[in-house]
């Protein structure tokens, strides 16, 4: 079954909040942005953590691994959740519990219970499904790319805020309350988890599940299937080649972030001769290039579905997951400051834009399925960074790793193509689309014909195209055509 009432725009509406749709991204993207700062909080501290746990490469390596493992499992299963419990319930639960954890690292005294709570924060990763599972039931198919893009990217700005901030946050404890390091780094975690321990509260005060209301209320109301048939709906997403695919593919993107974000700030600090802080900046120019990066790759992935169908969406995923193998052996390569900066930037830009392109496809595999499709290709961004973090842990420069890695992402560019649509697909992916641009153009036409003095009634009676065929009949109309009484089929 369709959920109505989707925004049909995001930019032209972004700070009506009185709009459900609206309310609902914002306190999302903010949302999830809490919880990559939380989630790599500890990451810009683990030069201090390093010293005073001595701990070794090896462990260090570990520790990479361990905070984006459990996020595997608990992608998967939140996905299932979200179809069953609905995303805000779903999200309130997962913020309240993950806070314990966050908070709870400090309380570690060597490598070991080190490792155990690294573990435990990594569940906090989940949060990603809930925050393109909400988006996609908020916004219609002529935006919802742009809009999963924007709120998933906004997000993962934290990951790039926390480099920086979090060292703040440590030399606030340290300097100005004069605590010892050890105390200061386990404080500052304390805050991250205070942050969204009550970020836990406010979803559940402020979203809703869909536009009409709760995942409840619309079963009562038969206008969603019974909460049992999840578990079918998840099986079947599990035999969709296509989804596999992708979460091949975000192992290649977001996969590939999580490990950057994981080691930039020490290989800056230990490869560039940088301090802390200033490791830590670099790094969160890295995150920062999310504030657009992915939203790019989103609004991309939307205007190629407008030209070419579901099948453009797919080719332009090719296109930057290529780019973005290029970009990151280029920067392994880099040993200049001022040359490594541009170049990381740059893939950054294509790191970001490859995981908004991914996830422009992801709403057109199954309708039914929707939190089980994305919760297993969300899990294959952390299946990705947990085989990419033995890189790190062995003998292999981190250099020579970084290389390793765009050679991969170069080679996996071309499983995009892979990805094939029936024609029954593309027709009613066309028509998803074209029903919510139409409703789009409705809205601002209305507003136009209601500064003219017209009527309501007259308003109604006004005909509005969707885009083929307002297209089809501007190119007509320019060739001479006369449309007094031509009909286009299913006029």
């Amino acid at each position: 079954m369709e959920l109505q009432n989707k925004a049909t725009r995001l930019w032209g509406d972004f700070l009506r909040v009185d709009k459900v749709q609206i309310r609902t991204f914002h306190v999302t993207w903010f949302t999830f942005f809490l919880c990559f700062f939380a989630w790599f909080g500890i990451a810009p501290l683990m030069v201090v953590v390093r010293e005073e746990l001595s701990l070794t490469k090896d462990q260090i390596g570990w520790t990479i691994i361990g905070a984006v493992s459990a996020t595997v499992f608990a992608r998967v299963l939140i996905g299932y959740f979200c179809d069953r419990f609905g995303p805000r319930l779903t999200y309130t639960w997962l913020l309240i519990f993950a806070a314990f954890p966050v908070m709870g690292i400090g309380l570690a005294h060597d490598f070991t219970t080190f490792l155990i709570f690294r573990i435990l924060i990594g569940v906090i990763g989940a949060s990603f499904v809930i925050t393109q599972y909400h988006t996609i039931n908020m916004f219609a198919p002529n935006v919802v790319g742009q809009a999963q893009a924007t709120s998933a990217g906004w997000g993962n700005l934290g990951g790039g805020v926390t480099q920086f901030i979090m060292p703040m946050i440590f030399s606030v404890f340290v300097v100005g309350f004069g605590v010892n390091e050890a105390f200061g780094w386990r404080a500052s975690m304390v805050v991250a988890g205070l942050a969204i321990f009550v970020m836990g509260f406010v979803y559940y005060f402020f979203t809703q599940d869909t536009p009409e209301g709760s995942y409840k209320e619309l079963r009562a109301q038969g206008k969603l299937p019974p909460a049992g048939q999840a578990k079918g709906n998840f099986a079947d997403a599990l035999k969709d080649y296509r989804v596999w695919l992708l979460f091949f593919i975000y192992a290649a993107c977001f996969g590939i972030e999580l490990t950057i974000l994981g080691t930039l700030a020490m290989y800056m600090f230990d490869y560039f001769g940088l301090s802390l802080v200033t490791a830590g900046l670099v790094a969160a120019s890295f995150g920062l290039m999310n504030l657009f990066a992915r939203t790019l790759g989103g609004i991309f992935g939307d205007n190629c579905a407008s030209l070419w169908g579901l099948k453009g969406r797919a080719t332009w995923l090719f296109i930057v997951l290529f780019i973005e193998g290029l970009a990151l052996m280029l920067f392994s390569q880099m040993n200049v400051l001022f040359l490594a900066i541009p170049t990381l930037l740059l893939f950054s830009l294509f790191v970001q834009m490859s995981e908004g392109a991914t996830f422009s496809v992801v709403p057109f595999i199954s309708k039914k399925s929707l939190g089980a499709v994305a919760g297993v290709v969300g899990a294959g961004g952390n299946v990705g960074a947990v085989t990419f973090g033995f890189l790190f842990k062995g003998n292999i420069s981190w250099d020579t790793a970084y290389l390793i890695l765009g050679v991969f992402v170069t080679i996996a560019s071309f499983s995009a193509l892979l990805i094939r649509f029936t024609k029954q697909d593309e027709i009613e992916a066309e028509q998803r689309f074209d029903k919510g641009y139409t409703q789009h153009r409705k809205e601002a036409a209305r507003k136009h014909l209601e500064v003219l003095g017209m009527s309501d009634e007259e308003i109604d009676d006004v005909k509005i195209f969707g885009s083929r065929k307002a297209y089809a009949y501007k190119r007509l109309e320019a060739l001479g055509v006369d449309m007094t009484n031509l009909k286009l089929k299913n006029d």
